[in-house]
């Protein structure tokens, strides 16, 4: 796969309170991804970025919610997110070295 498309497949990391839930008891780290992405390539960009050994990718798409201004209706724009499932003993850390 090509390195440049791999750089660009991830566009963050999904910070909430089901994100952190799904970490601590699936061992499962979630990302906001390009919407063309495909597995396979969620699976090696994760790889090549964080140097961790991924077990499986599943991924969602978002459908945008609908919002109302000033009566006229518009729609946000959907979007996809992958979980991706590390191997037992692996971990990812977005903190490096962070104040604690």
């Amino acid at each position: 796969m090509n390195q440049e498309r791999l750089m660009q497949v991830l566009l963050a990391p999904q910070i909430s309170e089901k994100a952190t839930y799904v970490a601590d008891k699936h061992n499962q780290v979630i990302f906001r991804v390009a919407s063309d992405a495909t597995k396979p390539e969620i699976k090696a960009a994760v790889e090549l970025l964080f140097k961790v050994e991924v077990g499986a990718v599943q991924v969602a798409n978002v459908k945008g919610k609908v919002k109302r201004f000033k009566g006229a209706v518009g729609r946000r724009k959907g979007w996809k997110k992958a979980y991706v499932s590390l191997k037992p003993g692996q971990e990812l850390n977005f903190v490096e070295g962070g104040n604690a």
